[in-house]
């Protein structure tokens, strides 16, 4: 025991003197500390990078365009093979108007994904780029996931850079971080052993940086990994982030066995302590990340709301619409007032923004005190 505060201490004095953590240094973290004081020293963090007593949230929505895909994983619910009842693939004349619906309600990021569908032409996903752009300027395209874009390249004969460049040429400026699961190949081949590797994922990004592309890194964790393999995502994604500070916001979530294969070996969900131990983790590990989003979508409001006090410092969207969460039998709704007003619960100004995080509008938490 005596070992363990000794070691402890160590390391809360690198953190605190901004002394980057060893893979081993982050392992110990997760291990062995007390959920609180982890909380504590990633909240010192966070007020050290972000120091207003504000948190973020987006105005979106998170529409798909196919549930169509070869890929199979095993962790999901939300699929369909061809010809299977119940799978579609919507036209972009149909995804247009859509948009312009959720830009009427205000939505100003649009997380658009699909399956990996073989079926689709690369020159569809480059005219859904132009036209939001053009016909909807209030409105980021947030669009396809790294598997969707392995998956432009394979049909399309084109390499990985060359379909970014091409979306980027189209207008698209960011890119989500879906498809990342968990960075560690002993766990890719066993729940989604066709999306392929790690270096893969890394690739996409990598390329995208290059380009200009800001995207997001996500990690869905509460299936078959190890801590270990917890702190192989977080070192991963670090390195790349040191490359070209591309990333923007690192974003967990749990996984939800609801209606999926893995169901039968995982049936419960994370806890929400494990959901704060992570945000709080991953604000120590990732000193290189502006900003960690705490999830009430995934985890639940009252979760969200106080992983805004263990590191984390965005909300998240509102998101308007989303299936592939649904498809596993979880669901949670908010609007952009009731955002707001949990934000403001949890003791912070609340501040609308857009994909790249410039502020849009503030709602200052002393004007709620005062109504």
């Amino acid at each position: 025991m005596r070992r363990v505060r000794e070691q402890s201490a160590d390391i809360y004095s690198k953190v605190r003197s901004s002394i980057r953590l060893t893979p081993e240094e982050g392992l110990f973290l997760l291990q062995n500390i007390d959920l609180l004081e982890l909380g504590s020293l990633a909240n010192d963090i966070r007020l050290k990078k972000n120091p207003e007593p504000r948190v973020t949230f987006v105005v979106d929505t998170n529409p798909n365009y196919t549930n169509i895909c070869n890929i199979d994983c095993i962790f999901c619910a939300f699929y369909r093979h061809s010809g299977e009842e119940g799978e579609y693939t919507y036209s972009v004349d149909h995804m247009i108007r859509k948009f312009k619906e959720s830009a009427e309600q205000g939505v100003t990021t649009i997380l658009l994904q699909g399956g990996v569908n073989p079926a689709v032409p690369f020159d569809y996903y480059v005219e859904m780029v132009e036209r939001t752009v053009k016909e909807i300027p209030g409105v980021t395209p947030h669009f396809y996931s790294t598997s969707e874009i392995i998956g432009m390249a394979e049909i399309s004969g084109r390499t990985v850079p060359q379909v970014l460049q091409r979306l980027w040429d189209a207008g698209q400026r960011s890119i989500p971080g879906g498809g990342a699961e968990i960075l560690s190949d002993r766990v890719k081949k066993k729940i989604s052993n066709k999306k392929g590797t790690s270096a893969d994922w890394l690739n996409v990004m990598r390329e995208a940086h290059k380009i200009g592309f800001k995207t997001t890194a996500t990690m869905m964790y509460g299936h078959i990994e190890k801590d270990e393999d917890i702190i192989e995502h977080l070192e991963v994604i670090r390195q790349l982030q040191d490359e070209y500070h591309g990333f923007t916001a690192f974003i967990p979530w749990s996984f939800k066995p609801g209606n999926t294969p893995l169901e039968k070996i995982i049936p419960h969900y994370a806890t929400a302590n494990r959901y704060y131990q992570i945000i709080a983790l991953s604000r120590i590990y990732l000193d290189n990340f502006d900003h960690i989003q705490a999830s009430w979508f995934s985890e639940g409001k009252k979760a969200g709301q106080i992983a805004l006090h263990f590191g984390a410092d965005d909300f998240g969207g509102t998101i308007l619409e989303e299936n592939v969460h649904a498809a596993a039998n979880f669901v949670n709704k908010t609007n952009t007032e009731e955002c707001i007003e949990l934000i403001h619960g949890a003791g912070f100004a609340a501040a609308q923004r857009n994909t790249l995080y410039d502020i849009l509008q503030e709602y200052p938490l002393q004007e709620a005190a005062a109504a």
